[in-house]
């Protein structure tokens, strides 16, 4: 199960509008979710944030 309290709320914001990105995220391993996480973490902007999100599985 995925910890809300370690997710950066721009990447929350962006796992619930892709649905299917969201599916596969929580397919991974915890130690590849956290990986993704930590990425999400230095990204500063919604819109690089949104591409972040949509090319993870890319």
């Amino acid at each position: 199960m995925i910890n809300n309290e370690e997710l950066p709320i721009g990447f929350t914001m962006e796992l619930a509008q892709h649905s299917d990105v969201l599916n596969q995220f929580s397919k991974l391993t915890k130690e590849k979710q956290n990986e993704l996480i930590e990425g999400a973490k230095c990204i500063n902007s919604k819109d690089a944030m949104r591409d972040y999100v949509i090319n993870i599985f890319k």
